[in-house]
């Protein structure tokens, strides 16, 4: 029986090498006469481990990592086609802690399968939620989604089946679903571990995004800086439509639906839904006044579904199992799973997918690992380079779009960066100034100008000029962002700025340059 070794094509282990490796067992293999084949999947999400090799014996998959070209020759003497002990063999992969205590709903095939494997999407529950909703009326669709209490996970945590009911709900000769994939956050690669490791989920929950809204055509808007993502997921639609589940009758509905991978340039900005659709439409990616709400005037002008890659790809386990399943899990109005995305100065990196509650002290300790250089944690930023940062002593926040806010913070896309106690957060604050000051678009004058003084402003807090004054200038600053922008961009680089010299003052007071000097 020919025996399958699984080596990861996701960007990260490429990035660690994936590929030599996966030529070098292919050489290994040849000389000498195995009667084995490489699968390439995507990554589990425990980056510290890849490249991951796995080798499937009567149905577990047996770990080595990470795993190094040098290695190769090794892990075949010492038999790892039959599982064979080795320095680096890690034992059943679904045993480890980090994999075996989370809640995989949407990531549950994710490193599981080969991606571009149709067959393997199914034979491991795919297509189940797609073929439920063929079967049912557009607002029965919309009211189990609404029912599951699924929230955006691109940030804004707005209800998913408002949405699509508003869209289902609104006039227009067109619809649209277009799937927001620009993930540009700081340690936030979620969207991207989709895409690469499991497409057809994202194909399938914006299916059936088309079918609850009476969308025709779907649009997947990605960055120019994820070439294996859009690779995958330009394959994977030709394999959909080919298969039948796109194109003008989806599983033999007579209901039609499909899509297209659009590429931007990697604008920050553009992860901004009415940016997004002004590059989509080829314009420039500037930020669009609202109301009219992309729901009644999107794309084209028609009524458009704005959706994150991890809400669409949440939708089929919903479909498939039931809203109650899915409320089932979270707590308060955050309901089911999140994909944290564990980055930064931390021992254990990676994605964790688990039911909201668990508390960032949680997540940072016992999950991550605390810190890679084993110094104490001084800050842990979440939400990307818009969120705020905690200090140690707000780690009892249960991990909650409204325990957060309550706290002046924001999940974002959930990506964690964790930072130890040699990091200054004066010059935190400053790189969240400049990154507003070169990611604006310029469109409104409290972000393209606020956050250019921004800058001005704590570089004089670290010259010590004026300290004093120049603290309170920067607070007002952020106050005028905060109110004043027209967009999140400008209205959330405040949060970095003010829990840096809210939770860290000590920072925000260098010594002046004449003192220093002496």
């Amino acid at each position: 029986m020919t025996v399958k070794i699984y080596v990861p094509r996701d960007a990260a282990a490429l990035a660690l090498g994936a590929e030599k490796v996966a030529k070098a067992i292919a050489q290994e293999i040849v000389a000498r006469g195995l009667d084995a084949e490489i699968v390439r999947n995507g990554s589990r999400g425990m980056f510290w481990l890849e490249p991951l090799v796995e080798v499937e014996l009567a149905g577990k998959r047996i770990g080595y990592g990470p795993v190094k070209t040098k290695d190769v020759s090794g892990l075949f003497d010492a038999g790892i086609v039959n599982g064979g002990d080795h320095p680096l063999c890690l034992g059943e992969v679904e045993d480890l802690p980090f994999l075996k205590q989370q809640t995989r709903l949407t990531f549950a095939r994710c490193g599981v399968i080969d991606p571009l494997s149709l067959s393997d999407y199914e034979a491991h529950g795919g297509l189940a939620g797609l073929r439920r909703a063929v079967s049912m009326a557009p607002a029965e669709i919309v009211q189990e989604v609404t029912d599951s209490g699924l929230r955006g996970r691109g940030g804004a945590g707005f209800p998913t089946g408002i949405k699509w009911k508003t869209v289902l709900d609104a006039a227009g000769e067109r619809k649209y679903i277009v799937c927001n994939a620009d993930e540009g956050d700081s340690g936030t690669f979620a969207d991207r571990m989709i895409m690469e490791g499991d497409p057809f989920v994202l194909i399938e929950g914006m299916a059936i995004s088309g079918l609850a809204t009476g969308a025709t055509k779907g649009f997947i808007y990605t960055r120019s800086e994820y070439p294996h993502a859009i690779a995958a997921m330009s394959e994977a639609v030709g394999i959909a439509r080919q298969a039948g589940i796109l194109g003008p009758s989806v599983l033999g509905s007579g209901r039609a639906f499909d899509i297209e991978v659009r590429t931007g340039a990697g604008a920050y900005v553009c992860g901004e839904e009415t940016a997004l659709l002004n590059s989509l439409e080829g314009k420039r990616g500037v930020v669009r006044a609202k109301p009219p709400l992309p729901a009644h005037k999107g794309l084209f002008n028609c009524p458009t579904v704005i959706n994150n890659v991890i809400s669409l790809a949440s939708v089929p386990v919903i479909m498939e199992k039931g809203a109650a399943f899915y409320r089932d899990f979270g707590m308060g109005r955050s309901r089911g799973t999140i994909p944290l995305q564990i980055a930064g100065n931390i021992r254990y990196g990676g994605l964790y997918e688990t039911a909201f509650g668990l508390s960032l002290g949680d997540i940072v300790d016992r999950i991550g690992g605390g810190t890679a250089t084993g110094r104490p944690v001084k800050a842990v930023q979440v939400g990307g380079p818009l969120g705020a940062y905690f200090p140690r002593a707000l780690f009892d926040t249960p991990f909650d779009y409204e325990a957060f806010a309550a706290r002046d913070g924001l999940i974002g896309h959930a990506g964690i960066v964790v930072f130890d106690d040699t990091a200054d957060m004066l010059k935190q604050a400053r790189f969240a100034m400049e990154f507003c000051a070169v990611e604006s678009c310029g469109k409104c004058t409290p972000c393209r100008i606020g956050s250019t003084r921004g800058v001005e402003t704590a570089d004089k807090i670290a010259h010590g000029i004026e300290p004093e004054k120049n603290r309170a200038l920067l607070a007002d600053l952020c106050n005028t962002m905060k109110l004043g922008s027209l967009c999140a961009l400008g209205g959330f680089t405040p949060y970095p700025v003010m829990s840096a010299m809210t939770h860290f003052p000590e920072d925000f007071s260098p010594a002046p340059i004449a003192e220093a000097a002496e």
